[in-house]
């Protein structure tokens, strides 16, 4: 249905969000109040998403979110079978919390495990969790001696730009490949801590030159929406992709493309788990667009 609609013919990886449930209670969380839904993909479902991926739009790649999925429960056999039966590259979007036994489990079949900090030490805490800094900085040490390749992910808030680049420098000495940072939206739980939001937009440039500056070993990766003018209302080419990086499912089955795919038509399919196909039809307004990185700095 996608591609009928669309014009669209393939997307390279899925972001798969398993389940809304999380350990965690952020107060910058996009999710909000869906943490406390008990909606998640079963077993079965997941595989069989991940299966119509790959067999109708060449699907590669998937990562695994949440809520937080190492609390879901069969972790350990999606992961496989996404590597094992359709040879995807796998990667899994996580807070780090206490996953060390779970992670020895899943390691062989990982490609990249991607951490979620806000800043350093108690800068991060207050935002995520207490003692998640220093539990994030175990499970990526874990990671390396498992020979599994690691990345961090950091939502820029007013709380936090003045560490961007010191976290970038402490996940480098934890061999960190790439840093990926996304805007804060002012939904969720964020959208009750207005304090978070960044006023004077200002700040981004500097941080962006900051960047630009510093001799990074680690991939630095930036949103679009991180700029004075922040991200076009709609960016759909013209006749229309062929191709689009990625495509997301929720717990409920909700399908959101970025706008680099469908412009503001973002939400307009959704994933019938039951019958196991996709429909065109429109989803909540509520939902929240992926945005696409645009500016990558650093090196490898």
């Amino acid at each position: 249905m996608i591609s009928e609609v669309t014009g669209i013919r393939r997307i390279r990886m899925l972001y798969l969000q398993l389940l809304y449930r999380c350990n965690f209670e952020c107060l910058h969380c996009f999710h909000g109040k869906r943490l406390q839904h008990a909606d998640a993909f079963t077993t079965d479902e997941a595989v069989n998403l991940l299966t119509l991926m790959r067999d109708e739009y060449g699907t590669e790649a998937v990562t695994l979110l949440g809520g937080e999925p190492f609390v879901y429960r069969d972790l350990a056999q999606v992961v496989r079978y996404a590597k094992r039966d359709l040879g995807m590259q796998v990667e899994i979007c996580t807070n780090g919390y206490r996953i060390e036994r779970r992670l020895t489990e899943i390691a062989p079949d990982l490609d990249l495990l991607r951490v979620s900090l806000e800043g350093i030490g108690s800068t991060n805490d207050q935002i995520r969790k207490f003692g998640s800094y220093r539990s994030a900085l175990s499970a990526l040490k874990i990671a390396q001696r498992l020979g599994v390749r690691t990345g961090a992910t950091m939502t820029v808030t007013s709380r936090n730009i003045e560490e961007v680049l010191p976290l970038a420098r402490v996940l480098q000495g934890y061999g960190v490949e790439q840093l990926k940072l996304h805007c804060l939206r002012p939904v969720g739980n964020a959208a009750d801590h207005p304090e978070l939001l960044i006023t004077d937009l200002a700040a981004y440039t500097r941080l962006r030159g900051g960047l630009d500056a510093a001799d990074l070993e680690i991939e630095v990766i930036v949103d679009e929406d991180l700029s004075e003018a922040g991200a076009p209302d709609s960016c759909l080419p013209d006749g229309g992709p062929v191709e689009i990086e990625r495509i997301e499912a929720d717990p409920r089955g909700a399908l959101t493309m970025s706008c680099k795919a469908v412009g503001k038509d973002s939400h307009a399919f959704w994933y019938d788990k039951l019958a196991d196909h996709v429909d065109h039809r429109p989803s909540p307004t509520d939902e929240l667009a992926l945005a696409v990185p645009d500016v990558v700095y650093g090196r490898v």
